[in-house]
């Protein structure tokens, strides 16, 4: 089983969106911008490090970016039998599962990342990394600094974060090191994130929270503060509010995915940071990664197990690289075209029907294989629509 995973802050880098600005995915960035009234253009473009570092930025610029890899994959038809995300990767994780309308997810990600840069400007704070120690010691080396030390992140087995005031957590540094750590160093980021010391960015986001609206996922939802899988949309408000302080139990829920079948972690968005955990905690699962639109057919080819030079047909639910599916824009009712019928070959741009007041058009030529969504059906954002072969 598959299970797209998204990464959270700290992945970012500048210039991440180039290679996707001529993508049909990257319509996403200009909705996003016109929501937040924010150039997310630029963010992703043309914004410095030390800009793109800071949390308000550095928040909306990787979910954006994970928001458009998981629409291309999307459109090739590829999915996942869940989702997880680490920290505001959970946002993005809800997002793909149908639980958060897109716009809902933008705004929640734009004010929860205000919320923990007024947060971190108030309360000083930092975090590091210790390696080589088991959970049980980290957490002992922070109690014995009788202050402001938590662990802030489980990632993968002797990977563990810690989180709180700058010289308590130089105080649990040499305790871990005491303790048998390989290494304590500390990690540049400006706020103690998923401790006590983030309870007003809790606070003020927990209004936001309140003002969405929370639908049943379309797939299982991993979530960081109890590592379980959460099928029910009730379930997200308190979780999304108790994530700014606690800890992300990512180790937890890797061991979970794999004791619960997945054997394909994809991470979707920038950088590889969740595929080398995966590699550290879950020794057989396979690992893919897409950041570019390059890493597209790698991950078709390694999800149906081909190579792109095979001759050979592929049956059953197996993809070609070849293949591609049109999604819808927006979540409402869908009215199909008179070109939208199964068989049809159609051009780049044509309109197979309409979502509410929005067109649904292909960005791909070729022939419809199958039509997946029927006149008068109620259809969320991002759903397929048809599945093509295009002449590629």
């Amino acid at each position: 089983m598959i299970v797209f995973t998204y990464p959270g802050q700290g992945s970012q880098t500048p210039g991440m969106g180039a290679a996707w600005k001529d993508h049909p995915s990257w319509e996403l960035v200009e909705e996003a911008s016109d929501v937040t009234s924010r150039d997310i253009a630029a963010l992703l473009l043309d914004t410095d490090a030390d800009e793109l570092t800071m949390t308000r930025n550095a928040q909306l610029a990787t979910f954006i970016t994970s928001m458009v890899v998981l629409d291309a994959v999307s459109r090739t038809g590829a999915e996942a039998a869940a989702h997880a995300g680490h920290s505001l990767g959970e946002y993005s994780a809800l997002t793909a599962a149908g639980a958060l309308d897109f716009a809902d997810a933008v705004r929640l990600v734009n004010e929860r990342g205000d919320a923990m840069q007024a947060a971190a400007d108030e309360q000083d704070g930092t975090m590091a990394a210790i390696l080589g120690l088991d959970d049980d010691q980290v957490d002992i080396a922070c109690q014995r600094t009788a202050g402001d030390a938590w662990i802030a992140n489980y990632n993968a087995p002797g990977q563990v974060v810690i989180a709180g005031s700058p010289d308590d957590l130089d105080k649990a540094c040499a305790i871990a090191k005491e303790l048998g750590a390989k290494r304590a160093m500390r990690i540049p980021v400006g706020g103690a994130f998923h401790t006590p010391l983030m309870a007003p960015a809790r606070d003020r986001l927990r209004k936001a929270i309140d003002q969405v609206e929370f639908r049943e996922p379309e797939q299982p939802v991993y979530a960081n503060v109890d590592a379980t899988a959460h099928n029910e949309a009730s379930d997200w408000a308190d979780l999304l509010g108790a994530q700014l302080t606690s800890p992300v139990r990512w180790r937890q829920t890797l061991r979970q995915l794999d004791e619960d079948g997945f054997t394909t972690f994809v991470e979707l968005g920038p950088g590889t940071v969740l595929t080398g955990l995966v590699k550290r905690a879950v020794k057989t699962g396979n690992r893919k990664n897409v950041s570019t639109p390059a890493d597209l057919d790698g991950l078709l080819e390694s999800l149906s197990g081909s190579k792109s030079s095979d001759a050979g047909v592929l049956e059953g639910e197996h993809l070609f690289a070849t293949e591609r599916m049109v999604v819808s824009p927006a979540a409402g009712i869908f009215t199909p075209s008179e070109c939208c019928l199964d068989g049809t070959v159609i051009a780049v741009g044509e309109v197979l029907g309409s979502v509410g007041s929005q067109d649904v058009v292909s960005s791909f030529a070729g022939q419809i294989k199958g039509v997946l969504a029927f006149e008068g059906e109620r259809v969320t954002s991002r759903q397929p629509i048809a599945w093509l072969r295009t002449n590629a």
